[in-house]
């Protein structure tokens, strides 16, 4: 009888019962996709059994550093047998399997631990053994499909980099996609053991190099932490363990730890950016808890005669209560189903934006439906409790004589709510202009060189390196070329440097690029003294160099001019200065730019970059795959785009964005449905008031500013109470980039302009309707 009750009270105010139910459902199926995106990735690694025991080995001499060298697994194996240790060696390389050839891009080389030390999921194969011979290769259940659709992969081969014939020993389960280790397949370290022998010194350390191991459950990480300097010294010498130490990082902080550079395998990002993420889901609710507040107390005045009638007839306070509760407890269930509809079929959209492994089905799990039921237990009595008081206090004498309930504390409540509605609003529109400009200032702005129309691609060995750059010469379409080890937005190698001469005694750390005479004309480098980079011979006892600004800071010289013909020891040779260029951004804005040293090394130029014109790019790169595939015809031409290569910098960032985004518009949405519903419901009551007006010369504008006035006094009070957080919020995030943005009173006034256009559109849709009725039937409204 209570629902039927109220399902008549629901139908009778169709309106502002949708307004109600599509506010909530909108709060609802967002609190379940952000649960699903911050458990997904608070989740990293987690598949593993044993995530809390296992750990990365970090070397950390000048700089922080994720790869050791490939000699650290045995040799931590022979000094802490109680250990299982793993080793990886991550590559790209081509792959031919009959006569497909692929590009396939970061997978490892791995030794025979890696299965005992990470929890795969078995189809073929045994993780014992697996990877125990040379050229043995496992593969992952997508690329067993990909190479050898239905047909059993084990024991087929699969050609690697033209060299190594592998054979398939096993094939396991995908791997999830909040893995800090992904792979589309793993290759024997054996097949590769003669490439490692002479990697076996300490500071060999290659790209892609990695180092994890197992603690027994009866040891503590404290007690391995105590003895890596006695492995270090007995391992590799004095000279090591002086200088450089291993950091022993556990898996489940891999993900989250963003001072490690050089990381090539998965991007890394920070607990709290999540974190700031479910702050939003909660200021959904919030925001969808507050509509239904503010309209089932702005209704007050319309139900206070069935109060009064069902009071006389005998209707006890706790009845009514459990009326409005049952009332609020049936639009809220309703809502909660609509929402759990909405949040399935928006998961496979968000999972593609966001690049992420969701999926609908998640949906269905008991902790996700235990959190919807929670969510679902937790609004009833926040958004239903305090309107079905004040409903049920109204006095019955009073309601039917006709006198409307008149609470001065009501008023203020709903007044206060509407300021909290907007204060979230606009701490979301702030941020949102902020993440935007910043990712703006990420990808184009203060980058130091020119990275329109520019693709790059490998030189496979130096053979045909001539006759390529004449035949990319002729091509139209062609504007600029340089060969090189990279281009300015690839860390491509580093070194230590020195020049005691100048206090410079300690090992610091240079990035090292290789590159010919065309290279900084071409990327539009800012010479700021001396001259560029010039062809030289390969016997030159003393290499010129070019280096940039940061380098030139560190030996405590202010002029660039005085810094030419000065000397630096790197990598054991002496370099002399012929030339200082302007900074420029070979990393991300996470951290601080680093020294350069640049020179002509034609040994290194393994990447050519070509600049296009943009009028016929795409005919134009056929031309050069097609020079490149004669050249080259065992390989697969592959090329990249510069822009696009300094985009994957910010992946992490530009996921959070697109979430924040969407989840910041969905906030204001609710809140406009909540600004329309109080709007709709103050013409409904001000009816007559506004015909009286009308028939006395009131204009359209006048009756519009009657009903905005005090809206928009509200929004600016919500603005100077979120301003301020908005700020410390966001400069706390900006904290994390060496270089950003200044947020600045532009921002501020973009938010607040918008938060008054969002409300006067709304305001405006519904007071213009009631300004413009004819005052007539306005007068005939009882």
């Amino acid at each position: 009888m209570l629902f039927l009750t109220a399902f008549r009270n629901m139908r009778r105010r169709l309106g502002f019962t949708i307004i109600n139910v599509l506010g909530l459902a909108m709060g609802i199926a967002s609190c379940l996709l952000i649960f699903l995106v911050v458990r997904y990735e608070l989740g990293y690694d987690s598949f593993n059994k044993k995530a809390d025991r296992i750990y990365r080995v970090n070397h950390h001499s000048i700089d922080y550093n994720p790869r050791v060298t490939p000699a650290m697994g045995p040799a931590m194996r022979a000094y802490f047998p109680e250990l299982t240790v793993a080793q990886l060696f991550y590559i790209d390389a081509q792959v031919k399997v009959g006569n497909d050839r692929f590009n396939e891009k970061n997978f490892p080389f791995a030794d025979e631990w890696v299965p005992r030390v990470f929890d795969y999921r078995w189809i073929s194969g045994d993780p014992n053994t697996a990877l125990s011979a040379p050229r043995s290769i496992v593969l992952t259940e997508s690329y067993a499909r990909k190479y050898f659709g239905n047909k059993d992969a084990m024991g087929q081969t699969v050609t690697i980099d033209n060299r190594w014939d592998c054979k398939v020993t096993g094939v396991i389960k995908d791997l999830p996609g909040n893995t800090s280790l992904p792979f589309p397949f793993m290759v024997s370290m054996l097949t590769v053991e003669k490439e490692l022998h002479g990697s076996h010194e300490y500071w060999n350390i290659p790209d892609g190099s990695f180092t994890y191991f197992a603690l027994p459950e009866n040891v503590s990480i404290a007690s391995i932490r105590g003895r890596i300097h006695d492995f270090l010294d007995k391992t590799w010498g004095s000279d090591v363990s002086k200088t450089a130490t291993l950091i022993l990082q556990p898996l489940r902080d891999v993900h989250f730890d963003q001072q490690y550079l050089y990381i090539t395998v998965s991007p890394t990002t920070s607990r709290q950016t999540y974190w700031a993420l479910a702050g939003i889901a909660l200021f959904i609710i919030v925001t969808a808890c507050i509509n239904f507040i503010n309209l089932a107390t702005g209704q007050s005045a319309t139900r206070a005669r069935e109060v009064g009638v069902r009071k006389v007839l005998g209707a006890r306070r706790p009845q009514l209560i459990g009326q409005f509760l049952g009332e609020a407890g049936l639009q809220v269930v309703l809502a909660s189903l609509l929402g759990l509809l909405a949040a399935a079929l928006l998961t496979p959209r968000l999972a593609a934006w966001l690049g992420i492994g969701i999926s609908a089905g998640e949906l269905t799990e008991p902790v996700v439906l235990a959190v919807l039921v929670g969510l679902t237990l937790l609004i009833i009595p926040l958004a239903g409790l305090y309107p079905a008081f004040v409903q049920s206090a109204f006095r019955p004498i009073l309601t039917l004589k006709g006198s409307a309930p008149n609470s001065r504390g009501g008023l203020a409540l709903r007044r206060g709510l509407v300021i909290l509605q907007f204060g979230i609003s606009q701490l979301m529109i702030i941020g949102t202009i902020v993440v935007a400009r910043q990712m703006d200032y990420f990808q184009n702005r203060d980058l130091g060189f020119n990275k329109d129309f520019v693709i790059s691609f490998d030189i496979p060995d130096t053979a045909h390196r001539q006759l390529l750059w004449q035949q990319l010469s002729s091509l139209t379409g062609v504007s600029a070329i340089s060969f090189n080890s990279g281009s300015p937005a690839n860390l491509t190698g580093a070194t230590g440097y020195d020049a005691p001469q100048y206090g410079l005694t300690g090992e610091n750390i240079t990035e090292f690029k290789s590159v010919d005479e065309h290279f900084i004309r071409m990327f539009g480098l800012t010479m700021l003294a001396g001259d560029t980079i010039m062809k030289r011979s390969a016997q030159d006892s003393i290499l010129p160099i070019v280096v940039n600004e940061t380098l030139v800071n560190s030996l405590n010289i202010k002029d660039p001019h005085a810094a030419l013909d000065k000397m630096i020891r790197f990598d054991g040779i002496s370099g002399r200065i012929i030339g200082v260029v302007h900074d420029f951004q070979s990393e991300s804005k996470h951290k601080k730019r680093r020294a350069c040293i640049i020179d002509y090394d034609s040994r290194r130029f393994w990447n050519a970059c070509v600049r296009l014109d943009p009028h016929d790019m795409h005919g134009t790169i056929d031309r050069i795959g097609k020079l490149w595939s004669t050249l080259w015809p065992k390989e697969l031409f592959q090329y990249e785009f510069l822009d696009e290569h300094i985009a994957t910098f910010y992946r992490q960032e530009e996921q959070v964005y697109t979430a924040f985004r969407m989840f910041s518009l969905i906030a204001i949405g609710i809140g406009c449905l909540g600004l329309y519903g109080l709007i709709a419901f103050a013409t409904l009551q001000r009816t007559r008031e506004v015909g009286i007006r009308k028939v006395l010369g009131a204009s359209v504008p006048g009756i519009v500013l009657l009903f905005s006035r005090e809206f928009i006094w509200l929004i600016a009070l919500a603005f100077v109470i979120s301003a301020p957080i908005a700020w410390l919020a966001m400069h706390s995030w900006l904290m994390n980039f060496a270089y950003r943005i200044d947020i600045g009173w532009v921002t501020f006034a973009v938010a607040i302009g918008v938060s008054f256009l969002i409300a006067a559109l709304t305001i405006a849709q519904k007071t213009v309707r009631a300004a413009v009725a004819s005052p007539v039937k306005s007068l005939r409204t009882e």
